[in-house]
């Protein structure tokens, strides 16, 4: 039992020992020791903290290119509906023109036949009066060559000048 109870003096200068260890630690390691745990603490509270600023930026970032891509898809739809409204604007417009130059065209179209066909009748008709004085002017003058014809077309004369 010798071993499990010090004496005195061990016990004393254990203990003196123990305390200068302790007072040179205190003095020379701990200060350094704490002072750059404390450092150490301190930087890991400013990367915590730089971190969750970084992450509220990223947050605010994603939330502004949310919003900037909402906007692109906006204007691109805007742009979009624009584009089709021109479209079909120009393509109307386009084929009103067609349609007032079609009937532009099939109106010159039914004048000029118009017209070809009022030339056709009067040259028709020129034709066969030419014809009928003609035809006309033979039978005169094959029932005039006749003496008999003469005086017959005489006494027709003479009696519508009476009439008259």
């Amino acid at each position: 039992m010798d071993l499990l109870t010090p004496e005195l003096g061990l016990f004393f200068w254990t203990l003196i020992a123990f305390l200068a260890v302790f007072f040179i630690l205190r003095k020379f390691a701990w200060g350094p020791i704490i002072s750059s745990l404390g450092d150490r603490e301190k930087g890991i509270a400013d990367s915590i903290a730089t971190a969750e600023r970084v992450r509220n930026e990223m947050s605010q970032l994603k939330a502004e290119n949310e919003k900037l891509l909402a906007q692109a898809r906006e204007e691109r739809t805007a742009m979009l509906r624009e584009a089709k409204e021109t479209r079909d604007k120009i393509v109307g417009e386009a084929k009103d023109m067609a349609k007032i130059e079609a009937n532009k065209i099939i109106v010159d179209a039914q004048h000029q036949i118009q017209q070809q066909k009022m030339a056709a009748i009067t040259e028709v008709k020129n034709e066969i009066g030419t014809l009928a004085i003609s035809v006309a002017e033979q039978i005169l003058r094959k029932q005039l060559n006749a003496a008999d014809g003469q005086d017959t077309y005489m006494k027709m004369l003479a009696g519508d000048i009476k009439l008259n």
